[in-house]
């Protein structure tokens, strides 16, 4: 009996099946995560698309705020809460009939001149437009106090040089003014290339409230956030995969005696 041997084998850990791997809390909490993230992320993009237009601006006249051939994400708004400072999509036949991007002044009820001390004066207020380039004039030539009708606003573009604004119509019989109901939508931020959110046009704060930005920042944070959790609970099975061979890699073979 002496040549007799035995040989013991240890059973494998995990075994060789192949269903799910990891805990059965961890491929729940894995998959709530990926549907979660979904609706984050297809939710963003859908209240994303309700809230705002994209526009592609042609021309110079709103820079340095705004190049030509500059992308940007303009919110639907009602005419009636566009307040001054507000860069604006607008469509008036006087003016083309065509989508023009540019900057509100004035509002129905100011008065708005040019130029004193080289800057624009809204209801005897001297206006600090840091969104000029620098060492920018208001206004390359003057202009006399035009009284903005009630419902109707007061248009600049950026580039007081170049931009054919409201000042280019003070012939017309509305003064230059646009009516408040030819707003389609208001400019938010530069996407591309990604300049962000439009600064706060903080000159007018003396004269009355200011526009409060829009959901955009909260939009891109449920996108980003709704990703995060799909690509991290689609991670779990693989990880957990993972870890498994690493165990078994591990564990102490069985001896033969």
């Amino acid at each position: 009996m002496g040549g007799e041997s035995m040989t013991h084998t240890a059973p494998r850990s995990g075994g060789t099946g192949s269903g799910p791997v990891g805990s059965r809390t961890g491929q729940r909490l894995s998959g709530l995560a990926v549907a979660l993230g979904l609706v984050l992320f297809l939710g963003g993009f859908a209240w994303g698309a309700v809230v705002y237009r994209p526009y592609t601006v042609p021309t110079s006249s709103m820079t340095p705020t705004i190049d030509a051939g500059d992308r940007v994400l303009a919110q639907r708004v009602d005419g009636a809460d566009v307040r001054r400072g507000d860069v604006v999509v607008f469509k008036d036949t006087t003016w083309g009939n065509v989508p023009m991007v540019k900057r509100v002044v004035a509002v129905g009820g100011d008065t708005v001149s040019c130029c004193q001390d080289g800057k624009l004066k809204v209801n005897g207020k001297e206006i600090d437009e840091a969104y000029l380039a620098e060492g920018t004039p208001a206004e390359i030539t003057g202009f006399p106090t035009v009284n903005v009708p009630e419902g109707r606003l007061f248009l600049l573009g950026d580039e007081r040089g170049s931009s054919v604004d409201s000042t280019a119509h003070l012939t017309d019989a509305a003064g230059g003014t646009v009516s408040r109901g030819a707003v389609d939508a208001r400019v938010d931020a530069v996407v591309w290339p990604m300049n962000g959110m439009l600064a706060r046009p903080t000159g007018f704060e003396s004269l009355g409230d200011l526009s409060s930005p829009g959901p955009l920042r909260t939009i891109t944070a449920l996108v980003i956030a709704g990703a995060v959790l799909v690509l991290g609970g689609g991670a779990y099975g693989p990880l957990a995969k993972g870890a498994a061979r690493a165990r078994r890699a591990g564990a102490e073979p069985a001896g033969v005696r």
